[in-house]
């Protein structure tokens, strides 16, 4: 039998699951990210801003913004597998940044015009992390940049990829958000049933905001 791969080594920890259960199947799989594109609409973010895609994975919002012609994307993930993949199939050099690192210990370089996560924040169930999360937060985006962020509704799994989760509604995630952002303000919002692979349903909720110049 083999032994089961722990979360405290994360990196493992997500190959171990794209390995096993396949890219196109694992439970946060979409085929467009039609929540994440309106939300960046709804934001006015212009292709030439630069891009922070926090667990991007394997996710496809990085090929609807090449195509829409964003010049400065950055892909995030703990993942080298996931990364990996998504590099094979969008090889696309001075654009994309596939960046390996885990959020919570990684240290930005640099500062981005838009953060964007679906579905990272919420496996940060212990204070700590998630206060780690909102520091890199405030110092990966630019003054005046925006971030769409997305988490587990209530009502959502209590546990997602074998990992316990904290779920959020729009004023909770807000709150959360704005504790490390207090000059920022939560201006759209969005409830969504994301449809897994395997026919399940999940619902999210999504919030997006911006930092004043």
């Amino acid at each position: 039998m083999t032994p089961a791969i722990s979360p405290d080594d994360p990196a493992r920890y997500w190959d171990d699951r794209y390995e096993r259960i396949g890219d196109l199947q694992v439970s946060w799989f979409q085929a467009r990210p039609a929540t994440s594109l309106d939300l960046i609409d709804s934001l006015r973010i212009e292709p030439s801003t630069p891009v922070l895609d926090v667990g991007g994975g394997n996710a496809r919002l990085v090929d609807e913004l090449v195509a829409r012609g964003f010049q400065d994307v950055t892909v995030l993930d703990v993942s080298a597998h996931a990364l990996r993949l998504s590099r094979r199939r969008l090889d696309a050099p001075g654009v994309v940044t596939w960046l390996h690192a885990d959020v919570l210990t990684w240290r930005p370089q640099r500062r981005w015009g838009l953060w964007h996560d679906r579905a990272v924040f919420h496996f940060l169930t212990a204070p700590a992390d998630r206060a780690m999360y909102l520091a890199n937060l405030e110092r990966a985006l630019q003054t005046g940049g925006s971030f769409v962020i997305a988490t587990f509704a209530p009502g959502g799994p209590n546990r997602c990829s074998g990992l316990p989760v904290r779920r959020y509604d729009r004023t909770a995630l807000g709150d959360e958000v704005l504790a490390a952002l207090p000059s920022a303000a939560v201006c759209a919002w969005r409830d969504e049933t994301h449809v897994t692979p395997s026919g399940a349903t999940q619902p999210f909720t999504w919030i997006a905001g911006t930092v004043p110049d």
